[in-house]
């Protein structure tokens, strides 16, 4: 697995680029980073991984179970950076719908700086 290209879109392998975040070698260094490595996570259906990166004050509305149960059922295609600036990031994620037809998640996200680590705080979805 470790020589798969990242999902993020990075160009890289999995292994250079949003693997050390997922195994907590390191911390995402930018807000784009960490929604990169949120993306990659959603593909590799990596709950523990969402549930951590989500803002603390945010968790109750985001379980581990409901984080994967929403990996294990969509099948993510490109992640597409639109915008990205110091604590927001707007991005479009492409996946198949259940009935194998295109869609895309159109979403701007807000994190937060804390403690040196970057967290999902929320989003909001454009139609």
């Amino acid at each position: 697995m470790d020589l798969i290209n990242c999902p993020c879109g990075s160009g890289f392998t999995f292994q250079h680029c949003c693997q050390p975040y997922h195994l907590s070698l390191k911390t995402a260094p930018t807000a784009e980073a960490l929604m990169r490595s949120r993306y990659s996570a959603f593909v590799m259906a990596d709950a523990g991984y969402l549930y951590e990166t989500t803002h603390s004050s945010k968790r109750k509305d985001h379980s581990k179970s409901a984080y994967l149960n929403s990996a294990k059922n969509t099948k993510w295609l490109k992640l597409e950076i639109v915008f990205s600036a110091f604590d927001v990031v707007e991005f479009k994620a492409h996946y198949l719908n259940k009935k194998f037809q295109t869609e895309v998640l159109h979403e701007k996200s807000n994190f937060r700086l804390e403690d040196g680590r970057w967290y999902y705080v929320d989003g909001v979805f454009y139609e």
